[in-house]
């Protein structure tokens, strides 16, 4: 059995998650409430802080994705496809923060480093939204 993940959320401009744990199957579910409930609440702007995620399983992966697609509207991606054919989107609406060094490996070998902002600080993470 894993690890459970914590889950505590800062408010402001951009909303905050901060992850504490494992984000596996396990986790997955609540993390995609608590992602769902931001959005309907009106929260657009999205940063995980992942400075005491352990590990991340394949499971914990398509929780991101699917957070990615919650909070990316599709018409940007859209948008973007026809001005930049040869590049990929990066959404500037969930960001990462602050991973260890192994689950920015996993995030890096899982393709999630050309669709999504990740940052080695808090505030670098949260002065990119103002930018």
């Amino acid at each position: 059995m894993s690890e459970l993940l914590k889950i505590t959320k800062t408010q402001g401009t951009v909303t905050v998650l901060h992850l504490e744990g494992t984000l596996d199957g396990q986790a997955e579910p609540k993390l995609l409430e608590i992602a769902q409930g931001e959005y309907n609440a009106g929260t657009r702007y999205l940063l995980m802080d992942f400075s005491h995620v352990a590990l991340v399983t394949s499971a914990g992966l398509r929780a991101l994705h699917t957070i990615y697609k919650m909070y990316t509207p599709m018409e940007d991606v859209q948008a973007w496809g026809r001005e930049h054919a040869d590049m990929t989107f990066k959404s500037p609406y969930v960001k990462i923060a602050q991973p260890s060094s192994q689950v920015h490996y996993v995030l890096s070998i899982a393709g999630f480093l050309q669709s999504i902002y990740i940052y080695p600080t808090m505030q670098e993470a949260l002065t990119s939204f103002s930018a």
